[in-house]
């Protein structure tokens, strides 16, 4: 009976480790400009957002502050004031 040749199991077009191809390597130059371009725009977007809801926030503690009943801003604020 012949012997079976083993297979090689890697690959031959495969590039040294120091020379290998990057992700930004493989896209063209234009489609990189644009996917930075987008995620800055995400960026700008959520920091909009997040402003937007602290803004919100602030607005509706005020509001709930302002309808409050003398007693109640007494119980909150108690003895913190001046008393002049």
């Amino acid at each position: 009976m012949a012997k079976k040749k083993q297979q090689r199991t890697t690959n031959e077009f495969e590039l040294p480790k120091d020379k290998a191809v990057t992700l930004a390597d493989q896209l063209g130059g234009d489609v990189l400009a644009k996917l930075k371009a987008a995620k800055q725009e995400m960026v700008a977007d959520e920091k909009a957002k997040e402003e937007e809801r602290l803004a919100k926030a602030a607005f509706e503690r005020k509001q709930r502050e302002k309808n409050m009943s003398f007693e109640e801003l007494l119980n909150q604020y108690g003895d913190k004031g001046s008393k002049f």
